[in-house]
C-alpha cells in the first residue's frame, strides 16, 4: 500500500484569538506544523498544540517564519541573514522545549509563509534557514517546494529537503504557487481538493491553474489547518486517498 505524509499548519491561536480546530485536523493528518511564536501561537496555545498532537500520534515539526505577528508571517521581509538564521534557531528551541513538556520532541522544520516563498528563490535567506536547523540538529529534515533552492542547499549541506505540495493550493506552470493576492489562489471545495492531493499522491502531477498538467514528487502534502472549512477538505482528503489505497503516514 502507497502511504504518504498529510501536514497541517496548527497552533496558530494567540492568547483569546483562536484560529483552526487543531485536535479535529488531527484525526486526518501524521504531522504537525507547530508555530513557534514569531507569526502566531504562544506559549500556551504552543504548548496545548503540542500535548494534542502527542495524544494524536502526530509528529511535531516546527513552522518558523518571520517575526510579522501583524501580517501573520505571510509578507515578504528584507532580513539580514544572520538575524533571520538567529530568528529560526530562537523559534525551533523554544517549541523543542514545550514539546519537552509533553513527552514529545520536534522532527522537522517547515517554513512558514512569506519566508517559505521567498526561500523558493531567495539564496540568501534560504541558506540562512539552512545553517539555522543544521546548528540546531543536522538531523532534522526541511520541508519546502519542490525545486526550491532551500531544498538543494539542505542537500548541499548534508541535510534532508522533503519535497512538498499542497492540497488546498493553486499551482502556476513553473510549479510556484499562485499568490493569495489572485483569485483561484485558495482552494475551498472538498471534493476539488481531495481530487487535487489524490492526482499529487497517484499519478505525482498537479493540474496547474492554466489547466495543464505538471509532474509533481511530494513527499508530504499540506492542507491548511487555518483556511475555512479545513477540517471538512482534511477529511475528504483522508476518505479519498483511503479509496484508493493510499495511507496515511509521517515522511520520517
Amino acid at each position: 500500500m502507497a502511504i504518504i505524509d498529510l501536514n497541517s499548519d496548527v497552533g496558530e491561536s494567540f492568547g483569546r484569538w483562536t484560529l483552526g480546530d487543531d485536535a479535529a485536523m488531527f484525526e486526518s493528518v501524521s504531522s504537525a506544523n507547530v508555530a513557534c511564536g514569531f507569526h502566531a501561537g504562544d506559549p500556551s496555545v504552543i504548548r496545548s498544540t503540542c500535548a494534542k498532537a502527542v495524544q494524536a500520534g502526530v509528529v511535531i515539526g516546527a513552522h518558523v517564519g518571520y517575526r510579522d505577528l501583524a501580517g501573520f508571517g505571510r509578507r515578504f521581509m528584507d532580513i539580514d541573514p544572520v538575524e533571520l538564521a538567529d530568528d529560526v534557531v530562537y523559534q525551533i528551541g523554544a517549541l523543542q522545549a514545550l514539546a519537552a513538556t509533553t513527552g514529545s520532541r520536534v522532527q522537522y522544520v517547515k517554513p512558514h509563509g512569506g519566508l517559505y516563498n521567498a526561500i523558493v528563490k531567495h539564496t540568501a535567506q534560504a541558506r540562512a534557514v539552512v545553517d539555522a536547523v543544521k546548528s540546531v540538529d543536522p538531523n532534522l529534515p526541511i520541508l519546502g517546494l519542490p525545486g526550491s533552492k532551500v531544498l538543494r542547499l539542505a542537500e548541499e549541506a548534508g541535510l534532508r529537503g522533503v519535497s512538498e505540495a499542497f492540497a488546498d493550493r493553486a499551482y502556476n506552470p513553473d510549479g510556484t504557487l499562485v499568490s493569495r493576492s489572485q483569485p483561484g489562489a485558495v482552494l475551498h471545495d472538498p471534493a476539488e481538493v481531495a481530487e487535487h492531493v489524490l492526482r499529487m499522491a497517484t499519478e505525482q502531477s498537479v493540474r496547474t491553474i492554466d489547466g495543464s498538467i505538471l509532474k509533481i514528487r511530494a513527499e508530504s502534502i499540506c492542507v491548511h489547518g487555518d483556511s475555512p472549512g479545513a477540517v471538512a477538505m482534511a477529511t475528504a482528503v483522508k476518505s479519498a486517498l483511503g479509496d484508493a489505497g493510499v495511507s496515511i503516514g509521517s515522511f520520517l
